[in-house]
């Protein structure tokens, strides 16, 4: 497409403008890790005012991962950008991706980095950089112009595109086994089965453990395409659902007073991504189980891929969550009560589930919400604005136990949106207690119907399987705010 140079002059609020641009820099690196003839330039601009005086920056994409969702798609630029809170202006570059419909079958990192081919190449689009920048930028550089690059890092280092889907309200998702960098510099590979949307690519949906066939566990030279894998349900590596598991610990002789009458614990999990968290629950702790997910085809992705089974404790329901919270909230206390939504197994469109007459069988002892704004322009954020308001947590405080808790996983997309979250839920709850996930994106709140009593020395089988799924760390973070 056709740019006029003016275009760039100034900021202007999430504009956001992309073009081929012919590659300015003509020798190939020696080592395989050259780009194109032609690059795709992508200029976005910061939905709100930044520092001051203005500041742009640039970023080479990865080779080879120029069809991946974060660097393809407006979506992902927002998030890069979200990122760095004091940049103005993000400027993308890399080669031509092959398209809206095409992703790559495997993604392998570079063993080296040929440094001196990139920094000509960062010195050739020096020009192309200075034209596209902000007058006010330009102003304030003195004779030795630099635009700065920044460098994206993550954790992969292959990946192999499983499955590529379309979900009713989740839109385009994907399910990739991934390779990722050993935490303790060991010798022994760690892989990881991860669900992702289009809508908000940076953002890991799932992330489950997945370990090589038997027969190629001791393969070290495999390709990651080239081997079979198994989940491994017996451990939690999303970063922020062992600590909302370790909320448990709060009520943990609660529980085991229920177990002692015979008697399942309830768990209401409203967004279920993978199923990951309840399957733990399910498989490690014995509850009753229930997921509630607006989007079928989710549910089908966390049972053909990620080892959800549904069974007589563990059932998925097809639905809003607020709705069904209410549904149990309002209609709980009275003799019986009908939810109208989708089973997940159902081919119509409303399935009517009828719950028993015991008002203790109605309500939970927990209910975890784990949900996303759907919001990338603003970057991911948790849980939607939709669910801070009183009736919402006001229903969520009905549909629990006298002894229940509320746990919510949180990205906070400010500081005032914390604020608010926690003051709201101030209101309802008795007390509230928080875990901070330390990933520097992740808090996990929790709010309790009743005080909790402090906790017996004397250890409950809750809080030993707890030991057992090694969230001692977690357990300890836990602070009453």
């Amino acid at each position: 497409m056709a740019v006029d140079k003016g275009t760039f002059e100034n900021l202007v609020p999430s504009q956001f403008i992309s073009f081929t641009f012919p590659n300015p820099h003509s020798r190939e690196s020696t080592i395989n890790c050259s780009y194109g003839n032609f690059l795709r330039i992508a200029i976005l601009d910061s939905p709100v005012q930044t520092s001051d005086p203005t500041q742009i920056a640039a970023m080479l994409i990865p080779i080879d991962r120029k069809n991946d969702w974060i660097f393809s798609t407006k979506a992902g630029h927002f998030q890069l950008l979200t990122s760095l809170p004091e940049i103005s202006r993000l400027i993308l570059i890399g080669n031509l991706p092959r398209g809206d419909g095409y992703l790559p079958v495997n993604y392998d990192r570079p063993i080296l980095d040929d440094k001196e081919y990139r920094a000509e190449f960062e010195e050739a689009l020096l020009p192309l950089l200075i034209a596209v920048s902000p007058i006010a930028y330009i102003k304030g550089l003195n004779e030795n112009f630099e635009i700065p690059f920044v460098t994206y890092e993550d954790n992969v280092i292959s990946s192999v595109l499983v499955e590529k889907c379309y979900g009713s309200c989740v839109g385009e998702m994907i399910v990739e086994d991934v390779e990722i960098e050993n935490v303790d510099k060991s010798l022994a590979r760690e892989f990881r089965r991860r669900l992702r949307f289009k809508r908000m690519p940076n953002l890991v949906q799932t992330e489950m453990r997945i370990v090589p066939d038997r027969i190629e566990v001791d393969s070290v030279n495999l390709r990651i395409s080239e081997m079979k894998f198994e989940l491994d349900i017996s451990c939690l590596v999303h970063p922020y659902l062992a600590p909302m598991v370790a909320s448990l610990s709060l009520i943990a002789q609660n529980l085991d007073k229920c177990v002692c009458l015979g008697l399942k614990p309830r768990v209401l999990c409203v967004g279920i991504g993978g199923g990951a968290l309840l399957t733990f629950l399910r498989t490690q702790f014995g509850f009753e189980v229930f997921g509630v997910e607006n989007d079928k085809m989710v549910v089908n992705v966390a049972k053909r891929y990620f080892g959800l089974v549904e069974g007589e404790f563990l059932r998925i329901l097809v639905g809003e969550g607020i709705d069904v919270i209410n549904s149990v909230a309002r209609r709980g206390v009275q003799a019986g009560f009908a939810v109208s939504i989708r089973s997940a197994d159902s081919e119509s469109d409303q399935h009517l589930t009828t719950y028993g007459e015991d008002e203790s069988k109605l309500k939970f002892d927990i209910i975890m919400v784990d949900l996303d704004s759907n919001d990338a322009m603003n970057g991911p954020g948790a849980p939607p604005l939709d669910f801070v308001q009183n009736s919402i947590l006001l229903d969520a405080k009905m549909a629990l136990n006298t002894l229940g808790i509320l746990v919510v996983n949180v990205i906070p997309l400010s500081k005032s949106f914390y604020e608010v979250l926690i003051c709201e839920l101030r209101k309802i709850f008795s007390e509230l207690y928080e875990i901070n996930v330390g990933n520097e994106e992740n808090y996990v709140i929790i709010a309790s119907v009743s005080p909790i009593s402090s906790h017996n020395e004397v250890e409950n089988s809750v809080q030993e399987k707890l030991k057992m799924a090694n969230l001692g760390h977690y357990i300890e973070c836990i602070r009453r705010i």
